[in-house]
């Protein structure tokens, strides 16, 4: 294994940025590789600098350029032993560090669940310490880190980062100064992280309730407001090019009812659905200057009959997404260890079909060492071209030159201080949500509930796994913001399959309420949360139900006289529907999505637009 002991990380309580030493040995090869003139910076689109770059590199570091991989570890250089054993399993390396001298990847991507995001100043460290690692080798060019930061239930770095609503909330609010501003103020935030490619907006037009895995995820059903909206939150987070974002998943996402993780999905719109359905979002990310774009793990037939997934279809990339709509930044990926893109072809044949397609980075392959090695071999036995390789890797240096990274990759503990989970940022995220609490029911004006009339409240209900870095569960931060606006509120959750033992218990906890709050989460016909809700219902306490992900299970509640959908069950979320619930404030949100009735599916029961306010507001 090469040596890597010049990686250093800034860790907490350490420097504020690595030694002038480290960075000024670290850049070294940057300098000699760009001294085109004498200057080591990089400017955006200077393709004569960056193709002379390309033409130092070897085959290998070209090959490695294009990955971008996911890696155990809170450390660079010094990771617990858990992760360097989970390393040595699935990677053959033991740190970030190793990874980057072995396979020169070009970007390395964040999760909670590899521990690379604990907290704030170690995340920075972490970034640091990836810069440097990468930057000490011969050659060394800085490092594109990833993330997949949508806010609402799709984070990776959480408290005391702000946590914003998720994008059908954010549809729910139509506003586009808020997608804008959200954007904004979260890039901030994940650039002094060393994070500078996040893979948000999600694009998809969801028009279909049954859709498993984007959902809530999507800004709503209606095309044009879905791409005002992508457009609005792309130039926040491009705002002084700090972070670049990502529109996913072309060629859209938003009507499938199985899920590209674990099966492999069929599109069966037309071309002229796909034209007036998937493609506005993406036409508009593609008009406001997108700087990348994530594929798809499904085939759409009428845009390609092959039976290829879209991300291996060079009809679909190469001619719709090129061709025809003119881009030419980056195209990532999803991730090649989902069900959907390996359903037809084995990991060694799918890195070197997306590259033939017209993908510019391969996004965490299951196996990098199978992988790599097929693309290095591609080229040598010439089934890819180095040129084609090069186009990809153009691309990918023009970004990292536009965001800076040839001038100074390093952020600053400092800069952190300054910038993640300030006072500021998180009363705007605060003010967002607020605008995208929707009341769908409200018979009788039981809400706002009165702290004279309803100061005893139950909250029950559903307590799903809470999203990245809240602090949940959501029946305890519902009583908890409850409680601190004057009521007397307790929590018992009641899960998201309650027992019948749960049923009774939530119901004689209800007897002595003066109000009962209740929390679902994706309700069905045969759910025993709806068992729940009418039990309670039949004690005759008033009970206000808040969906805490999906605003269909409305359609299923019938007997409900007042209804909020939260679109998510993170903190800042249910923090604005308890400010709904206690009067603080009105009610702004209106469904982006229309709702079905359950019983009839072909009737509408709430329509695009819906949702009630207060009288006098």
């Amino acid at each position: 294994m090469p040596d890597t002991s010049t990686g250093s990380d800034t860790s907490m309580g350490s420097t504020a940025s690595p030694s002038r030493r480290l960075v000024l040995a670290a850049t070294a090869g940057i300098t000699g590789a760009l001294a085109l003139g004498g200057t080591a910076h990089a400017a955006p689109h200077d393709d004569r600098r960056l193709r002379a770059l390309i033409d130092r590199m070897t085959l290998p570091e070209k090959v490695g350029q294009l990955f971008v991989m996911r890696v155990y570890g809170h450390s660079a250089t010094d990771p617990d032993q858990a992760d360097i054993d989970a390393n040595l399993q699935e990677i053959g390396v033991r740190t970030a560090a190793e990874l980057l001298a072995k396979y020169r990847v070009g970007g390395i991507i964040y999760f909670t669940w590899a521990h690379n995001t604990r907290d704030p100043h170690q995340i920075a460290g972490l970034s640091n310490g990836i810069q440097t690692a990468s930057l000490a080798q011969p050659r060394g060019l800085p490092v594109l880190i990833s993330t997949d930061q949508e806010h609402g239930i799709v984070c990776r770095v959480g408290e005391p980062a702000t946590l914003f609503p998720g994008a059908m909330a954010v549809g729910a609010g139509g506003s586009r100064s808020d997608a804008r501003t959200l954007g904004r103020l979260a890039g901030a935030e994940l650039r002094a992280l060393g994070i500078r490619q996040n893979y948000s907006p999600v694009a998809d037009v969801n028009v279909n309730p049954a859709n498993p895995v984007i959902g809530v995820r999507s800004f709503g059903s209606e095309p044009d407001a879905v791409a005002g909206l992508v457009a609005a939150e792309v130039a926040g987070y491009q705002h002084a090019r700090q972070v670049a974002s990502t529109a996913k998943h072309f060629p859209g996402h938003g009507d499938t009812a199985v899920d590209s993780h674990t099966g492999f999905p069929v599109i069966t719109h037309s071309r002229e659905e796909w034209e007036r359905l998937d493609a506005p979002p993406f036409r508009a990310a593609v008009r406001a200057g997108i700087d990348s774009i994530m594929t798809a793990h499904l085939m759409v037939p009428a845009l390609d009959d092959s039976g290829d997934p879209a991300t291996l279809s060079h009809p679909i990339l190469t001619g719709i997404l090129r061709e025809e709509l003119g881009y030419d930044g980056l195209v990532v990926t999803d991730s090649l260890g989902m069900e959907g893109v390996r359903t037809k072809y084995g990991d060694d044949r799918v890195p070197v079909l997306a590259l033939k397609a017209g993908v510019d980075q391969l996004l965490n392959p299951p196996n990098l060492d199978v992988a790599w090695n097929a693309v290095l071999k591609a080229v040598q036995d010439g089934e890819l071209t180095e040129a084609r390789l090069d186009e990809s890797i153009l691309r990918i240096l023009r970004l990292k030159a536009k965001l800076g990274l040839f001038d100074d990759p390093y952020v600053s503990q400092a800069g952190v201080d300054r910038t993640v989970g300030t006072p500021a940022h998180l009363k705007a995220a605060d003010r967002i949500a607020e605008r995208t609490t929707t009341l769908l029911v409200n018979e009788g004006s039981l809400l706002p509930l009165s702290r004279r009339s309803h100061r005893k409240v139950l909250v029950v209900g559903a307590d799903p796994a809470s999203p990245s870095g809240t602090t949940g569960p959501p029946t305890g931060v519902l009583a908890a913001a409850l409680t601190d606006l004057g009521f007397t509120a307790t929590a018992l959750s009641t899960g998201t399959a309650p027992s019948a033992a749960t049923v009774a218990r939530a119901v004689e906890a209800a007897r002595e309420a003066d109000a009962v709050v209740v929390g679902t989460y994706n309700v069905t016909a045969s759910s025993t949360q709806k068992t729940l809700v009418e039990q309670l219902l039949a004690t005759g306490t008033p009970v206000v139900a808040v969906a805490v992900r999906n605003p269909y299970d409305v359609a299923h509640l019938p007997g409900v006289k007042a209804f909020l959908a939260a679109y998510s069950w993170t903190d800042v979320e249910l923090r604005a529907a308890a400010r709904v619930i206690a009067g603080r404030v009105a009610p702004r949100g209106r469904l982006p999505v229309p709702v079905q009735r359950a019983d009839d599916p072909a009737q509408v029961l709430f329509p695009v637009g819906h949702g009630l306010s207060y009288r006098g507001h």
